[in-house]
Order: C-alpha cells, then sequence, then structure tokens
C-alpha cells in the first residue's frame, strides 16, 4: 500500500468495530493483563476477541509503544539489528537513512536483520551483512557493475548490491544508484 499511516488507520478502525471497544480501552486491557511479551500479549488477544494474527499483532504493538521509552518506539527495530557488535554500524544505516528520505516518501518495512524499503515494491534493503559491514541492496533494471556496485546472481531479492564500512561511504555516487532504484519503483 502506497500509504502506510492511512493503511494502519484503517486497519485499527477495523480493531476498534470488530472488538466494540476504543484503542484507549483495548490498550488498558494490554495494560492491566500484566502480561509482557509480544506473542502473550497477541494470542491473548487473539483468543478473547476472535481477532485475525495480523490484527492481534499491530494491537499488541500499539500497545507495547505506549509503554516502552521513545527512544525503542521510533527506531521501528534498529536497536534490535544494530545491537552487540553490530552498534558501531548505526551510523552506517543513519546515513544511508538521509540520502534516502531526500528522495520522496517511501514506506520501510522492518524485517528482523534489515529493513526493506519500498514504493510500489521494494527498490532497496539495508542492514547490517556482517559485524564490520551494511549492505545496501539495489533493485535497479539496467545497470553498469563496478568495483563498488556488486551485481547479485538471478533471482536474488535484489539485483545488486554496495558494501559499507563507514557513513562517509553514503556519498553522491550511492545517492545516484538509490535514486533510479526509488525511481524504478515509483
Amino acid at each position: 500500500m502506497s500509504d502506510p499511516t492511512k493503511a494502519l488507520a484503517t486497519q485499527l478502525s477495523n480493531i476498534e468495530a470488530k472488538t466494540g471497544k476504543s484503542l484507549a480501552e483495548l490498550k488498558r486491557l494490554v495494560r492491566d493483563s500484566g502480561l509482557e511479551k509480544h506473542s502473550a500479549i497477541r494470542d491473548m488477544l487473539k483468543v478473547k476477541f476472535a481477532l485475525g494474527y495480523g490484527d492481534a499483532n499491530t494491537l499488541a504493538h500499539m500497545a507495547r509503544q505506549d509503554e516502552a521509552p521513545a527512544a525503542e518506539t521510533d527506531d521501528y527495530g534498529l536497536a534490535a539489528i544494530y545491537a552487540g557488535p553490530k552498534a558501531a554500524l548505526r551510523p552506517v544505516h543513519d546515513a544511508v537513512l538521509a540520502l534516502v528520505k531526500g528522495l520522496g516518501e517511501f514506506e520501510i518495512a522492518p524485517k528482523k536483520t534489515y529493513w526493506s524499503l519500498r514504493r510500489k515494491k521494494q527498490f532497496a534493503m539495508v542492514g547490517p551483512a556482517t559485524n564490520t559491514r551494511v549492505e545496501v541492496g539495489l533493485n535497479i533494471k539496467q545497470f553498469q557493475p563496478t568495483a563498488r556496485l556488486e551485481a547479485l546472481p538471478p533471482k536474488s531479492m535484489c539485483t545488486c548490491k554496495v558494501k559499507l564500512t563507514e557513513a562517509g561511504q553514503a556519498d553522491a555516487e550511492l545517492l545516484a544508484w538509490l535514486k533510479q532504484a526509488y525511481d524504478e519503483a515509483g
């Protein structure tokens, strides 16, 4: 969906209609349940309100975000992706995202070990490949591989990738490739 905010608002409205309760009431019910684990909260909501997995999962996220410190709620899972030995790579990720944000609207689809960046379709993936390197996967139809822009095998999730070891490598050359992928995904 091209507008994730609108999609979320629609989903939350549907959850209120299905349960007959407001979001505030549902969040209070989760808080009062004493459950702390996401999976336990989700399972309780599925049973108590006969919600599907997706609706219960979204509601569990919403309820837990209200209880979490602000730093944990705004990072779409980056704290977990860049934990431990990968923590030093977070500035590289942030530098790549700063470039992408200048391109226009896009959706972040957080995954367990990386972020998928999407318009109508995925145009890039960003995440640590090792403890010393972030990789930016790109979906570009026509490109000339270079020492820096590596072609990936056919049927990979991306057509090419760029390896970054420091934030300064998020430069004009990378921006040009990101822009091409962004434009092609629109």
